[in-house]
């Protein structure tokens, strides 16, 4: 070794630590390491005393050239239209089972129908963002309990089975005892569907979709309830309509409340809802919400404000399917949305695990 090399201590790559805790790069002069990115990777010259510089600053969270950390959805259009039609089905399972044991069977008939047309449309809607309608039997090979796809497969396999018979039972007479037998699993079954999507999404590396994990289900079991709800206000006479036109009108209150509360919960990771392409939908669906819920609350009982009122309550939970969708789209292209989070958690987990002074 030579002496230049042994006053300047080990040569490692194109680092140089130095015994005393000095790092320097090739042709330049001595200071504080590390002074290179090899360096804060491979951990030359800490244990020689250099300190590692942070690759993310810490005033504002990014990665490198501001790329984002996680992909973004490949899901296609059709899936917020699954969204809405796979909860306005559920929900008017629901509706009807419970108008069939009160006795309101004008109120039952019409919602029976309801649930049979979402379960027409929601296989159809999936199968299209699928591409190939053998991948949606090939889900339904295993069930699984931790996959909240293959639990929602299945879950939708099963409100197709149940649904069919019952609504034919109650529409056309045919099968009457099996469609009887069927309307309880139906209506227990609608409720996981209705809320099941939720479930799915917050399970996802999407930030705006998984820290709101808490309040997606009850969103969109507020907002399925909501459509069930106006879709049969709309379809069904007034004197005969009132456990629809309250259950709307609930389900337009509770989506409203559980969407600010998920927002204050959210805090920064909010702005994915607020903001942009997702923040103009948040908008017209909290404006058609909030006037559909009103005129069915102060006219609903006239058959134009029905119809105008479910129209409009309708329209505002397509509206926030299609905010959440898109809300996702924006938090996975944001870096900020990934890093700052994480770096929170790491932040918490020092406090709590530092001495007490």
């Amino acid at each position: 070794m030579s002496p230049t090399e042994s006053e300047a201590g080990d040569v490692r790559g194109d680092v140089r630590a130095s015994t005393d805790g000095d790092t320097y790069v090739h042709g330049a002069s001595r200071g504080e390491g590390p002074h290179t990115a090899q360096e804060a990777r491979t951990g030359v010259g800490r244990d020689r005393g250099a300190k590692e510089i942070p690759m993310v600053p810490k005033d504002r969270p990014r990665t490198y050239y501001d790329r984002p950390v996680v992909k973004s959805p490949v899901w296609k259009p059709e899936i917020p239209w699954y969204f809405f039609t796979g909860g306005l089905g559920g929900a008017s399972s629901g509706l009807a089972y419970a108008a069939s044991l009160a006795g309101n069977r004008r109120l039952a008939k019409r919602s029976w129908f309801l649930a049979f047309a979402g379960v027409l449309a929601s296989p159809v809607l999936l199968i299209t963002d699928l591409g190939r309608p053998e991948r949606f039997f090939n889900m339904l090979r295993v069930f699984k309990v931790t996959s909240p796809m293959s639990v929602g497969s299945w879950i939708l396999f099963a409100n197709s089975v149940t649904v069919t018979p019952a609504a034919a039972g109650s529409l056309l007479g045919f099968p009457k005892g099996l469609g009887r037998r069927a309307e309880p699993m139906a209506a227990l079954v609608g409720l996981g569907l209705s809320t099941y999507t939720a479930v799915l999404i917050s399970n996802t590396s999407i930030p705006a979709w998984s820290e709101a994990r808490r309040e997606l289900p009850l969103l969109f079991a507020s907002g399925a309830a909501a459509s069930a709800g106006a879709a049969a206000t709309m379809i069904t006479p007034p004197s005969y309509a009132g456990p629809a036109r309250r259950l709307a009108i609930a389900g337009a209150a509770g989506e409203i409340v559980n969407s600010q509360l998920m927002s204050r919960r959210l805090g920064d990771l909010a702005r994915a809802y607020h903001e942009g392409e997702a923040g103009r939908l948040d908008k017209i669906s909290t404006l058609l919400t909030v006037a559909g819920g009103a005129l069915l609350a102060g006219a609903g009982r006239r058959r134009a404000a029905a119809v105008a009122g479910g129209a409009i309550l309708l329209a505002g939970a397509a509206c926030k399917r299609w905010s959440t969708f898109k809300a996702g789209f924006a938090s996975a292209e944001d870096p900020q949305q990934t890093v700052g989070p994480q770096r929170e958690r790491v932040e918490q987990r020092k406090g709590a695990t530092a001495p007490p002074v």
